[in-house]
């Protein structure tokens, strides 16, 4: 396989995408006060780092093959009840960034899918894309569960 200098630039703008992502995923755990929501950001950096180590492989020229078992998505429990206080507040605004970085992540990746030739760089595009929209489906239950979206 061999790619083109725009599917080299597109992968760059991925990489670029999952290593904010990861980042901004760590500095939410260390700033969130619930620890159910701690540990969704701590899982959900680790699976942008392993994004991140797949988009490194594809650049290498060794498209991946995708782990396409389904993973049942976690569950919730109330957090947050009665009026809002300030730790409901700080990890509302957490939640809503990341739900924000999701959304753009996922539309990235939509974008880049049709951009490449090799059809196992596609598959591997589509399952990250993919996983990007059940992050976002687990942070927005938590936000539902706790009375913070809409």
């Amino acid at each position: 396989m061999t790619l083109t200098q725009k599917e080299y630039e597109l992968l760059k703008d991925l990489k670029d995408q999952e290593n904010l992502c990861a980042e901004k995923y760590t500095r939410a755990a260390e700033a969130a006060v619930d620890g159910q929501l701690k540990g969704l950001f701590t899982h959900l950096a680790d699976n942008e780092r392993q994004h991140l180590a797949t988009l490194c492989e594809i650049e290498c020229c060794t498209p991946p093959a995708p782990d396409c078992t389904e993973k049942p998505l976690p569950s919730f429990t109330q957090t947050y009840t009665g009026a809002n206080s300030p730790d409901k507040a700080g990890d509302a605004f957490l939640c809503t960034d990341m739900l924000t970085a999701e959304k753009h992540a996922s539309s990235l990746y939509d974008t880049c899918i049709f951009e490449f030739a090799d059809e196992g760089v596609r598959k591997a595009l589509n399952h990250i894309q993919k996983e990007e929209q059940n992050h976002g489906k687990m942070v927005y239950d938590y936000m539902h569960a706790n009375h913070m979206y809409g």
